[in-house]
C-alpha cells in the first residue's frame, strides 16, 4: 500500500520529484514522462497530471545532461499526439450524450462545458491554444471528437499543437532551467509556470461569468 501510494505522490509531482525518478530509474524515466504526457492529454479523468511544468523541469535536467533533449523532444510531441489522438476517438464514440453525466470524482463536467464554450468560440485553433491552459487541454480533443471534427482538420490541429507545447517548453528549460536564479527557486517557477497556464482560463471564465451576470437580474 505504501508504495502505490508513493507511486501516486511521485506521478503527482514527477515536476518537482525529476531529479529523483532520474536516479532511480536510469533509462526508464523515457517511458515514465511518455506515459506522463500521453495519460495527461489522452484521459479526461486525469487533467490533474503535471504538464507545462513537468516539460520546463525536463528541459531543464536535459540541459545538465542527464536526459538527451532531442530524444525527449520525440518521445513527449509522440506521446502528445498519440493522447489526444486517443481522446478524441474516445469523444467520437461516445457523443453528445456525455454532456449529461453528472459531476463525480473521476468527472469534472463544469470543465467539459469551459472547453466546449472554448471550442465553439474558436474552432480548430483550440486544439493549439488549449495546449499551453491545463484541464482544458485534457478536455479539447475529447469536446472535438463528440462534436464530429473531421479526422484529418483534427489532426492538422493536434500536430502544430503538440509541435508547439512540446518544442516550446522543453526548449524554455533547457535553456533557462539552469540559470542560477532559477535553479534555486524551481519550486516558485514551477508554480509561476503554473499559474501562468491558468490564467487564459480563469479570465474566459471570469468574463462568461460577468457576461451572464445580468441575465440573472429580474
Amino acid at each position: 500500500m505504501d508504495f502505490i501510494l508513493q507511486a501516486i505522490h511521485m506521478l503527482l509531482h514527477l515536476d518537482a520529484t525529476l531529479g529523483q525518478v532520474i536516479a532511480d530509474y536510469g533509462i526508464w524515466v523515457y517511458a515514465i514522462l511518455f506515459l506522463i504526457i500521453f495519460c495527461e492529454t489522452g484521459l479526461v479523468v486525469l487533467p490533474f497530471l503535471p504538464g507545462d511544468s513537468l516539460l520546463f523541469v525536463a528541459g531543464a535536467f536535459a540541459a545538465a545532461g542527464t536526459m538527451n533533449i532531442g530524444l525527449l523532444i520525440l518521445l513527449l510531441c509522440a506521446a502528445a499526439i498519440l493522447g489526444n489522438t486517443v481522446n478524441y476517438a474516445i469523444g467520437s464514440y461516445l457523443g453528445p450524450k456525455v454532456f449529461l453525466w453528472p459531476n463525480s470524482r473521476f468527472f469534472n463536467r463544469d470543465a467539459l462545458n469551459r472547453a466546449h464554450q472554448f471550442y465553439e468560440k474558436h474552432g480548430g485553433k483550440t486544439l493549439v491554444i488549449t495546449r499551453f491552459m491545463p484541464i482544458l487541454r485534457t478536455f479539447t480533443p475529447f469536446i472535438a471528437g463528440i462534436s464530429s471534427m473531421g479526422v484529418a482538420r483534427f489532426q492538422f490541429f493536434n500536430f502544430i499543437g503538440a509541435l508547439l507545447w512540446i518544442i516550446s517548453l522543453s526548449l524554455a528549460g533547457y535553456f533557462f532551467g539552469n540559470i542560477p536564479f532559477i535553479k534555486k527557486n524551481l519550486t516558485l517557477v514551477i508554480l509561476v509556470i503554473i499559474a501562468v497556464s491558468l490564467l487564459p482560463a480563469a479570465i474566459a471564465w471570469l468574463k462568461n461569468k460577468t457576461t451572464a451576470a445580468p441575465a440573472n437580474i429580474e
